[in-house]
């Protein structure tokens, strides 16, 4: 063998030498094919063994040899594309790593655009899209005994991974479309089907192999975050193969397991978003999280309890994977574990964003729905213990939906762990959310996939059986017989009944002291006439100010004591307007007395949250530009409320006979023709801001007494929800006192009650907090904030920064930046005033 490799030596010595010193045309040709036969698959190949000898130590060499050559002059040395075609053989007929190698190497090596990196540039576009990724992944897959081949593969995966940014920082604007990223990784993905397809027919002729290169190649893709581009060719490819094909499974298998530790988290991620159900994921990972712990700990605990990125299919996806086999459920199990005491730690509800609690309570529901009864029952104490601690501290929480998840949550905890037992029951609304929740917790009956169960929790319709749903659509009168058709009343005429009126046997009060009264003293004959005082009081306290006024403290003190006695459609509302007519008849003393019982013994959290209801109504009626001159939007007419006379004749008149002006002015103006015609203009609404000389009235009493807790009511300690509704009518009132004298010891005074609980752990105070910062820098001259607040503005301005940048709440990092940019506008206005 020696004498011919030292005769393969020679050739290829002489022929580089004639390709690089000779200008004629045949000697050029005939060097290149001399060199041509040593590859494999041409015309008349050479001997193994010489094949072998040419592609380890001199083919490398040629092709560097024919970079250097490379120029338009030369390659027009032929007078046919003769020359030009041998010269691509080379890149695309040789070893695919060397080629690619040397193409990367003289595209990196050239400076500037030239017509040799355009050249390189579309020849690497042919190698890719010829196949020669895909052969250069089969070399690296075969068994491989070569000193440097380690730094050989290392080198080849930094430039097919790194391959867009590199042709992108060369050729810039002149960049071609196959080297874009959303264009080259989903090439790459069908090139590494292709090379895992080699690697399973290798197998099957019983010749080893290792797709490590491609495991490493797709987890550097994916840390690079293109597991979207690779994995959207990658899994429907392998889900189709891996269908009816235990070796292409166990492709699958060793394809992610042997993907680094580092890139593993990444790799899973992107197949749990990829893949359409648990099963394709089972098919393609596995046992993987029995075997590497590093896959565990991403499956069991990184999606699940430090991110909260994976949609609802992804889940089910992750939970269902864990579900579909014996190894693999007692994972499930103690995930389920996990999950349910994080849901019920009340750190975890007052430090986590509102997104990552619906996302584990998503988990807990998606477990149940997973587990079996005696699955369920081994565990059961402790997980009663985590629901009873979780339903706790989330009915506590003073935001809505943190309540409603606890709701929803407990509810199908309590059924599926304590079935024998009377079931949870709580009132909550019935939107999407909640539906798709209850959803999730349909037990997937045994034989069914998770999709079609998935599907018929959704849609209860379609598992009706036929018998049930021709019942369903016949009406009852078919179904007794063609004798009940005789009997129908559908032809017959309905009397027109919308004029009727209910009649009563006792009017309407019609004076305020009767009102009063009425409410007083309620008896079981005087039901009609508690209901008529109650509908009637507000439009007679607008009616009549001057007598409202002498009864009005005491009419509050009646309405804020109020129980709902009879089953009157809207009462809250009937008397949350009456006690607010009655705070802007008489403000002044009304605001006082509720300013003062809001802080009173003996009172509910639901009496104290209606005072600030109704002061903040009444503060913002009494603000409104024009008042006197209007109705209020929010009042009715009740049963007692007569109309004015010259509304009614105007109303008739305008029914019965038509003035003759507008008769007049119709036929004029359908008759003229307006060539332009502006918007007509009115002139806004104008009067005193009748809310400037109570303001203080309404704000003060509110905020001195906050800290001064009570037997039954502390706002610093369990009574969170009444301080986050404080705080945001506090903030309203100082939204509406703008432009009043009061307004700088309003914000004063409220800028040291934020940064007295700017720290508060109850998001909805913290969003009262700081949207009563905001109210501030919008009602406070920013002349008077600078030279009165100087001190109060710095730290307010540092807490701000604080909270937009790490605060867990959605809502209170965006009202921190809203607060920031209010701040720095005020002061690019007084900067612009000053110069």
């Amino acid at each position: 063998m020696e004498p011919a490799r030292s005769a393969v030596g020679l050739s290829v010595r002489e022929a580089v030498h004639i390709l690089q010193s000779s200008e004629d045309d045949g000697r050029v040709l005939s060097a290149l094919e001399s060199l041509q036969h040593y590859l494999r698959g041409t015309g008349e190949p050479a001997l193994p063994g010489e094949q072998e000898e040419f592609a380890a130590k001199h083919f490398a060499a040629v092709l560097r040899c024919l970079v250097g050559r490379l120029s338009p002059r030369w390659l027009q040395l032929s007078p046919c594309d003769r020359l030009e075609q041998l010269w691509d053989s080379f890149f695309l007929e040789g070893p695919a790593d060397q080629a690619f190698l040397v193409l990367m190497e003289a595209i990196e090596g050239t400076a500037g655009p030239s017509f040799r990196l355009m050249k390189m540039a579309q020849l690497l576009a042919r190698f890719l899209s010829e196949g020669r990724v895909a052969a250069l992944m089969e070399e690296q897959c075969r068994p491989q005994m070569k000193p440097g081949f380690p730094l050989l593969q290392e080198t080849l995966l930094s430039k097919v991974v790194s391959l867009p940014d590199h042709l992108g920082n060369h050729l810039q604007k002149d960049n071609l479309a196959q080297f874009f990223p959303q264009n080259y990784f989903p090439l790459l993905g069908e090139e590494a089907v292709r090379a895992l397809q080699s690697v399973v027919d290798s197998l099957r002729g019983g010749l080893h192999c290792s797709v490590s290169f491609v495991s490493r190649v797709l987890g550097k893709v994916c840390i690079q975050g293109r597991h979207k581009e690779i994995l959207g060719r990658l899994v429907p490819q392998l889900t189709a193969l891996t269908q009816g094909s235990c070796l292409w499974q166990r492709v699958c298998w060793h394809l992610v397991e042997q993907v680094p530790d580092g890139a593993m988290e990444a790799v899973l991620t992107g197949l749990v978003e990829a893949t359409p159900g648990p099963e394709v994921l089972s098919r393609l990972l596995g046992n993987l999280v029995v075997k590497n712990k590093k896959a565990q700990f991403v499956m069991t605990r990184k999606l699940l309890f430090m991110q909260y990125r994976c949609t609802t299919p992804m889940l089910q996806s992750l939970l269902g994977y864990l579900a579909m086999d014996s190894q693999r459920r007692p994972l499930l199990i103690q995930a389920l574990k996990e999950l349910l005491e994080t849901w019920g730690s009340s750190s975890a509800v007052r430090h986590t964003p509102l997104a990552q609690q619906r996302y584990v309570s998503m988990a807990v529901l998606i477990c149940l729905a997973h587990l079996g009864e005696p699955e369920l029952r081994d565990s059961r104490e402790e997980l009663l213990a985590s629901m009873m601690a979780g339903v706790k501290c989330r009915l506590d929480s003073s935001l809505p939906a943190v309540r409603r998840l606890g709701m929803i949550v407990a509810e199908v905890i309590s059924t599926r762990i304590h079935p024998e037992g009377p079931p949870l029951r709580f009132q909550y609304e019935d939107d999407e959310l909640s539906r798709e929740m209850l959803a999730l917790a349909t037990p997937w009956p045994a034989g069914d996939s998770p999709l079609e169960a998935r599907g018929s929790s959704l849609d209860p319709v379609v598992a009706e059986t036929p018998a049930e749903t021709m019942k369903g659509s016949v009406p009852p009168a078919q179904l007794q017989g063609s004798d009940s058709e005789l009997d129908s009343d559908d032809d017959f005429i309905p009397y027109d009944m919308s004029g009727d009126k209910e009649l009563k046997s006792s009017k309407a009060p019609q004076y305020v002291r009767d009102c009063m009264e009425a409410l007083t003293t309620f008896e079981d004959k005087d039901m009609e006439r508690w209901e008529a005082a109650l509908k009637a009081l507000e439009g007679l306290v607008r009616r009549n100010p001057e007598a409202t006024r002498e009864v009005s403290v005491e009419l509050a003190r009646v309405l804020l004591h109020l129980e709902e006695r009879t089953c009157v459609a809207g009462f809250e509302e009937l008397r949350q307007r009456a006690l607010v007519a009655v705070t802007v008849t008489d403000p002044a003393q009304v605001a006082e007395h509720l300013t003062s019982q809001f802080y009173a013994l003996n009172y509910s959290l639901r009496q104290r949250m209606d005072i600030l209801d109704v002061l903040t109504l009444a503060a913002q009626e009494l603000s409104r530009p024009g008042r006197l001159g209007r109705s209020p939007q929010h009042s009715s007419l009740g049963p007692g409320t007569q109309c004015s006379p010259a509304l009614t004749a105007s109303q008739f008149g305008s029914v019965m006979v038509p003035d003759w002006r507008v008769v007049v002015e119709n036929r004029i103006r359908s008759k003229t023709r307006h060539f332009s015609k502006g918007s007509p203009w009115q002139e806004p609404a104008g009067g005193p801001n009748e809310f400037a000389s109570v303001a203080g009235c309404f704000f003060f009493p509110l905020i001195h007494h906050f800290d001064r807790p009570l037997v039954t009511f502390d706002l610093l300690g369990d009574d969170q929800l009444v301080l986050g509704r404080l705080t945001h009518t506090l903030g309203a009132l100082m939204y509406l006192a703008v432009n009043t004298t009061v307004a700088v010891r309003m914000g004063k005074a409220l800028l040291e009650f934020v940064w007295a609980l700017r720290f508060h752990v109850d998001t909805y105070v913290r969003r009262g907090l700081l949207s009563a910062v905001s109210s501030v820098f919008l009602s406070v001259p920013a002349e008077r904030l600078l030279e009165d607040l100087p001190d109060e503005l710095l730290e307010t301005r540092s807490w701000l920064a604080d909270v937009a940048e790490k605060d867990v709440d959605e809502n209170c990092r965006e009202l921190a930046v809203r607060a920031l940019l209010l701040l720095e506008r005020l002061r690019d206005r007084l900067l612009s005033l000053s110069s």
